[in-house]
């Protein structure tokens, strides 16, 4: 019976407090590493759905390692090894206070945006007459604030981050220089497997004084892709592209009346739906890293963690 990871709660050597995000349990161990626990948690409009999705942590976790491990001659990164299928561990860094949003396309919240008339995102000029998924001639780079929890991240421009002090001038131009080399990279490896990587987020921090690479990259919960093939002739005739990203979700969600604002009720998301969810996310990690998804032991699958990382910890002494 396979069983979705909703909720984790360990004590391990040495920790010194659990943080919960969205969809990552994140240990504190020693003030010098994270232990990063993916779980099935899926959110949608900074709401965390009431369903788990099996399967989803370790798509996510497995996805990331890849990728953090194909950029280290771009950016140093945060990771020393993945435990577990759902987690990972690395060093702990001081994160910057914002995040670095990539699109290569006007899709998604910048459709939105511009669909209601707006033609200036994060102090980007847009020109008129766009439609939705078209292609920018440049990506470009739209930061945001981190929000505190249970709010909206905000846009915010980067003469405005500098400005404000948020980031000094200097690192927030490496951010941006980081940033558009890491989604460059990304393409080109999601055109190798069919793929359009469409947009997607980074996350920095600081260890040591020297900027890292943090977080999660290139998944389906910080990205979004596009299949290549018939996306020009899908284009042209002004249909929804075919994708692989979580935006499916939002699209039911906002169908069915929900889009997190106050009074609103998460539709039931009934286990036909659920099964479809982990479908699609196990469909972008086969497609994304052109390897057959191996599902790991799911029946107890708390346990299976505790004991993979009690096993590894004595490694970080």
């Amino acid at each position: 019976m396979t069983k979705a990871i909703t909720r984790t709660d360990f004590k391990f050597p040495d920790q010194k407090g659990i943080y919960r995000g969205k969809v990552r349990d994140v240990y504190n161990i020693g003030d010098k590493y994270l232990l990063m626990v993916a779980s099935d948690r899926i959110s949608a409009f900074d709401v965390v759905l009431p369903e788990g999705i099996p399967y989803k942590g370790q798509v996510l976790n497995q996805i990331a390692a890849m990728f953090l491990d194909r950029v280290r001659d771009i950016v140093p990164t945060w990771n020393i090894a993945s435990p577990d299928p759902n987690v990972t561990v690395g060093y702990r860094c001081e994160p910057y206070p914002v995040e670095m949003i990539v699109r290569g396309y006007l899709t998604g919240s910048s459709w939105r945006t511009y669909k209601s008339g707006a033609r200036n995102i994060c102090g980007i000029a847009l020109p008129e007459g766009m439609k939705e998924h078209q292609r920018f001639d440049k990506p470009l780079i739209t930061p945001t604030t981190k929000a505190e929890h249970g709010r909206h991240d905000e846009d915010i421009s980067g003469d405005e981050i500098i400005s404000s002090g948020l980031i000094p001038e200097k690192e927030y131009r490496k951010l941006e220089e980081y940033a558009m080399k890491l989604f460059l990279r990304g393409s080109e490896i999601a055109a190798d497997h069919g793929l359009i990587l469409v947009d997607t987020k980074y996350e920095f921090g600081k260890r040591n004084g020297d900027i890292c690479l943090i977080d999660e990259i290139h998944t389906p919960d910080s990205s979004r892709y596009f299949y290549a093939e018939g996306y020009e002739d899908r284009f042209a005739r002004g249909e929804q592209q075919k994708q692989l990203s979580k935006e499916f979700v939002r699209e039911w969600l906002m169908v069915n009346g929900f889009q997190g604002r106050a009074g609103e009720k998460v539709p039931e998301m009934t286990p036909a739906f659920v099964t479809e969810i982990s479908d699609r996310y196990i469909e972008l990690y086969e497609k994304i890293t052109g390897t057959k998804f191996a599902r790991a032991e799911a029946e107890d699958p708390v346990s299976r963690i505790e004991r993979n990382i009690m096993r590894f910890l004595p490694e970080l002494k």
